[in-house]
Order: C-alpha cells, then sequence, then structure tokens
C-alpha cells in the first residue's frame, strides 16, 4: 500500500476510485479506468513538476522509495558482497561489493536504509559509524587494485550521532573517506537517490560525478536540524528546506553536483523499474567516458572540482 502526502490528496482520491472499478471488471468499467488513469498522469505531472523544497524532503524520505540494495540487486549481476574494516567490526547500514552490468565490473558502495522495521534496525536506518567509512575506505583501495569503477549510492540522513560513534572516531573516519576518495586513481561515480544528508553522506559522494535524482536532497544539516538550531523550534522546517537549497535543482545550479537524474511524474517509490533502467544507463554511460580521461588526469580534475567548490562557497 503506497504512502499519499497531503498534497497528494488528488491522487489517491482517483487511486481509490480505480482499485474500486478494478475490483469489479467489466467493459465500461474498464473504460472509466483508462480515463481515469490518463486523469491521474494530467495530476501527477501538475503537482510533481511544481513541488517546492519541503515537498521534495517528503518524497525522498518516501518509505517505498528505491534503496541501496533495490538498485544493486536491479541494476547489477553476479553481486558479491564483501563485508568487515578489518580494525573493528561489520557495519551493515554501509553496504559494499563487487558486481557487473554485462561484462564490466564495478566496485559498488552505498547507505542502505532498509524497507521494513527489522531491515531499518538491521541497517541503523541509513547511519553509519566509524567501522562503515572505514569498510568503503577498504573497498575504494581494493577497487584500485583491482582497477574498478566505483558506483556509490547514497541515502542517508546523515552519519550515525551516537556516543560509541564518537568515541571510535566518526569525524576522523568520515574524513578519511573523503581523502581516499579525493585519491584513488579509478573513475568514482555517485548517484544521490534518496536523502543526501550531511558529512555522512559526502562520505561517499565525493566523486568524478554526482549525480542527484530529481526528487532527491543533499543538504549539510536536515530541514528539522536546521531550525531546532536557528529558530528553537521544528515548526519552520519548510522555511528551513527552502532556506538550506537542498533540491536537485539548486545543487545544479550552484555546481554542488553534475547531473540531474529524471525521475517520471509521480516519483521513483511509483516507477522503480524505468528508474532502475535509467540508472544503469547513466552508469555505463558515465563510466564510459571517465575510463577514457588518464588516471593523473581523472586525479586533478577530481581536486580542482573540489577546491572549486569550497572556494566558491
Amino acid at each position: 500500500m503506497i504512502k499519499y502526502y497531503d498534497f497528494e490528496k488528488p491522487i489517491e482520491e482517483i487511486d481509490l476510485k480505480i482499485n474500486k472499478l478494478e475490483s469489479n471488471k467489466t467493459q465500461k468499467n474498464n473504460n472509466k479506468v483508462e480515463d481515469y488513469k490518463k486523469e491521474r498522469d494530467k495530476i501527477l505531472k501538475k503537482i510533481y513538476t511544481n513541488l517546492n523544497a519541503w515537498q521534495k524532503v517528503q518524497v525522498a524520505r518516501h518509505p517505498n522509495r528505491p534503496h541501496c540494495l533495490d538498485y544493486i540487486n536491479s541494476i547489477f549481476n553476479d553481486f558479491i558482497s564483501l563485508a568487515g574494516d578489518k580494525k573493528f567490526g561489520e557495519d551493515q547500514s554501509i553496504v559494499g561489493g563487487i558486481g557487473k552490468i554485462d561484462d564490466q565490473s564495478f566496485m559498488i558502495i552505498g547507505t542502505e536504509k532498509g524497507n521494513s522495521m527489522e531491515s531499518r534496525i538491521k541497517h541503523n536506518f541509513g547511519m553509519a559509524k566509524p567501522e562503515g567509512y572505514r569498510k568503503s575506505q577498504r573497498l575504494m583501495l581494493l577497487s584500485e587494485k583491482l582497477n574498478l569503477p566505483i558506483i556509490t549510492f547514497v541515502d542517508t540522513a546523515g552519519a550515525f550521532p551516537g556516543k560509541e560513534a564518537e568515541e571510535r572516531g566518526q569525524s576522523e573516519s568520515i574524513a578519511t573517506s573523503i581523502s581516499v576518495s579525493l585519491k584513488v586513481s579509478v573513475p568514482v561515480i555517485s548517484i544521490i537517490i534518496g536523502e543526501g544528508g550531511s558529512g555522512g553522506a559526502i562520505a561517499l559522494a565525493t566523486a568524478d560525478k554526482v549525480i542527484m535524482l530529481e526528487n532527491s536532497i543533499y543538504s549539510v544539516i536536515s530541514p528539522e536540524g536546521c531550525s531546532s538550531i536557528l529558530w528553537k523550534s521544528t515548526e519552520y522546517v519548510q522555511k528551513a528546506a527552502e532556506s538550506l537549497k537542498l533540491t536537485a535543482q539548486d545543487c545544479l545550479k550552484f555546481g554542488i553536483i553534475d547531473e540531474i537524474a529524471k525521475e517520471k511524474h509521480g516519483g521513483a517509490h511509483r516507477y522503480p523499474l524505468e528508474q532502475y533502467e535509467l540508472i544503469k544507463d547513466l552508469i555505463l554511460n558515465n563510466s564510459k567516458t571517465l575510463k577514457k580521461i588518464p588516471a593523473d588526469n581523472l586525479l586533478k580534475d577530481r581536486n580542482i572540482k573540489y577546491l572549486n567548490i569550497t572556494q566558491n562557497h
């Protein structure tokens, strides 16, 4: 059962009518269903081409939105999971391993939120601890040895803020992940598929190509956190969302990302199969382009890119 937001009430009403008609199939009802579907498509287009920042935050967090493992299982073949940081333990907030698209192998790393209460607890809601980021460093360095392009999927509200994470060096592990990303000599493509929150996202989104799904978000802090700090209340989340410039369109405008991956009107959660195919094509096209660039130039361009971002903002 799909979740509807307040701004989707007209769609929910049409879907209820469609479900009722489909439960009693007749030719007359079938014709009505087709008419309702056309009307729904028009409304979806109208709503989703005019989403404000807070509405995009909601869509980015939709519980049915495809997560990292959904993309991995749908896009890559022969995926071999790799675990552990060889220092402390395994952090299942970050998943990683080697997989193939056709005959091309990739190192895949991503934050996984989970899609049920059990899996969300298992993956700690996508909030990684230091060992998760150190695992990602290990896999990036391994990809360099094997000469494999790196694909990262980002979907996290931020790094885990707990006491034990700080005791084990959370900030250092994030900083080192960024440093490794800047130094690794193979192509790095990062795709923000939902939430790109704070340093926890940047640790995996320091790449040659950063792509954001159209209804994803990327920000230094959550709107709730921003509202609490600036206005001492969570009542200003919508204002905070607008002020943070966290949408894909804002991030592209300011040069934070390189490309926006289109979503069908209605969001990736309504059309996951189409989204997988689009992301698969983007991975293949961008990796093909980046592989043509000599390693020295790739590293130079990547570092200049991030120096320019810091200087311009």
